[in-house]
């Protein structure tokens, strides 16, 4: 299992197509756990996809050192 980000067009574009993804390196998995507040990525599964507010994203960027989009809907999830 691994966390994925993914990036959506917002809501008022009507395209609901992906437009970014990225798969978060499996060492720094806890440290954007504890950022968007779950213990595990077991429990993650539960949570399904989670939209991600942009100061979670801003962090998240600085945990991977890499941009993420702003003018996007970033999302996290499980991949299995």
């Amino acid at each position: 299992m691994c966390l994925c980000i993914t990036g959506f067009l917002p809501d008022e574009a009507n395209d609901d197509s992906l437009q970014c993804e990225l798969d978060v390196a499996p060492e720094f998995n806890q440290a954007v756990l504890d950022l968007v507040g779950w213990n595990s990525l077991e429990e993650s599964v539960r949570h399904g996809v989670v939209e991600l507010t942009a100061a979670q994203v801003r962090q998240i960027e600085s945990v991977l050192g890499q941009p993420i989009p702003s003018d996007l809907d970033i999302c996290i999830s499980v991949f299995a």
